[in-house]
C-alpha cells in the first residue's frame, strides 16, 4: 500500500498489495476471499446483535457485553477490508495520508477496546460462577454500562495517543507500506532512524497495560475453573463451562495472533508470512467470533432459531 500525498520518493520494495496483484488470478483470490470473510463477519455479528436486541431473555450482562463485542468486531473489519476490496480489482494500492491515519486510528481504537471488553467479560464470568449471589449487585445495568463505556473510552484514548505519536514522526524512507492496510509497525519502518524513542516508550506502556489485562483474565479463569470443579453435578459443570469456553477461545485467538504478529522475530518476517499473520489477527477473528459463541451457547442458538422462524413465518 502506498501513502498518497507524501512528498517523499516511493521505495521500490514490494508491498503486500503488490504480492496479491502480481497476477489476475491472485487478485481474484484476494477479492473473493476477503469478500467472503467480510460478508460472513457482517452476517454473524449482525445476527448476534439483532438476536440479543430482540429477545428479552438475553437482556443480561453477559449478552450485553457480547453485543458490544459484536459491534466492535463489525467496526474493526469494516475499517480495513472494504478499502482492500476496492483496491484489488483495480490493481491499485494507493491510500491518502489522511485516510491512512484514519484507518490506523479506527482499527487500533476498535481492536484495543475489544481487548479491554474481553477483560471485562472475564470479570462477568468470574462473578457469575464464583459469586452468583452477588451477581445482580456487582453487575447491575448501570455498572455494565459504565464498564462497557470505560472499555470504549480507554480504547479511544489509547488509539488517539498512538496515532498522534506515530504520524508525528517524519517519514524519510519512502511511502510504500508492505501491508494491505495501515498499521503502526509498517509506518515505523518508514520513519527516520533515531525517532523511535517516543514510540518505544508508548509501546512499553502498552505492553504493561496489555499484560495486566492478560493476567487479570488468567487469574479470573483460575478462580472460575476451581469453582466449576467443585460443582457436584456433571450437568452443572457442563453449563458453567459452556458459558466460559467461548470467551476463553476468543481471548486465546485474539491474544495469540496479536502477539505473534507484533513480536515475531525479524528473521521470520517475509511478505507472504506477514500477510497471513495480519489476516489472522485483523480479519479472521471478527468472522470467527460469532461462530465460536453461537456453537457453544444453547440459549443464544435457541433465540436465533426463534428469530429466524418468526421472520419466515411473518413472510
Amino acid at each position: 500500500m502506498v501513502l498518497k500525498g507524501e512528498t517523499l520518493p516511493e521505495r521500490n520494495n514490494p508491498s503486500i498489495a503488490g504480492f496479491f496483484c502480481y497476477t489476475w488470478e491472485l487478485q481474484l483470490l484476494h477479492f473473493w476471499l476477503f469478500l467472503g470473510i467480510y460478508l460472513a463477519a457482517l452476517l454473524g455479528n449482525g445476527l448476534i446483535i439483532t438476536t440479543i436486541a430482540w429477545d428479552q431473555h438475553l437482556h443480561t450482562p453477559m449478552y450485553f457485553f457480547l453485543l458490544n463485542l459484536a459491534l466492535l468486531d463489525m467496526g474493526s473489519i469494516s475499517t480495513i477490508v472494504p478499502k482492500s476490496l476496492v483496491n484489488s480489482p483495480w490493481d491499485t494500492r494507493v491510500i491518502s495520508y489522511a485516510g491512512c491515519a484514519a484507518q490506523l486510528f479506527l482499527f487500533f481504537f476498535l481492536a484495543s477496546a475489544e481487548f479491554y471488553l474481553l477483560t471485562v467479560m472475564s470479570y462477568d464470568r468470574y462473578v457469575a460462577i464464583c459469586k452468583p449471589l452477588h451477581y445482580g449487585t456487582l453487575l447491575g445495568s448501570r455498572a455494565c454500562v459504565h464498564m462497557a463505556a470505560a472499555a470504549w473510552a480507554t480504547g479511544f484514548l489509547y488509539a488517539l495517543l498512538h496515532t498522534a505519536n506515530t504520524f508525528s514522526l517524519p517519514l524519510c524512507k519512502g511511502n510504500a507500506l508492505a501491508q494491505f492496510f495501515c498499521e503502526i509497525p509498517q509506518i515505523l519502518k518508514l520513519s527516520c532512524s533515531g525517532t523511535y524513542l517516543r514510540e518505544f516508550g508508548i509501546l512499553v506502556v502498552s505492553c504493561c497495560l496489555a499484560f495486566m489485562c492478560f493476567v487479570f483474565i488468567m487469574v479470573s479463569y483460575v478462580q472460575i475453573f476451581r469453582a466449576v470443579l467443585r460443582i457436584p453435578s456433571e450437568q452443572g459443570r457442563h453449563k458453567a463451562f459452556s458459558t466460559c469456553l467461548p470467551h476463553l477461545a476468543v481471548v486465546s485467538l485474539f491474544v495469540s495472533t496479536g502477539i505473534f504478529a507484533h513480536l515475531k522475530p525479524p528473521s521470520l518476517s517475509s511478505p507472504s508470512l506477514d500477510l497471513v499473520v495480519s489476516v489472522l489477527y485483523s480479519v479472521l477473528p471478527p468472522a470467527v467470533n460469532p461462530l465460536i459463541y453461537s456453537m457453544s451457547n444453547q440459549e443464544l442458538k435457541d433465540a436465533l432459531c426463534k428469530l429466524i422462524y418468526k421472520c419466515f413465518l411473518e413472510q
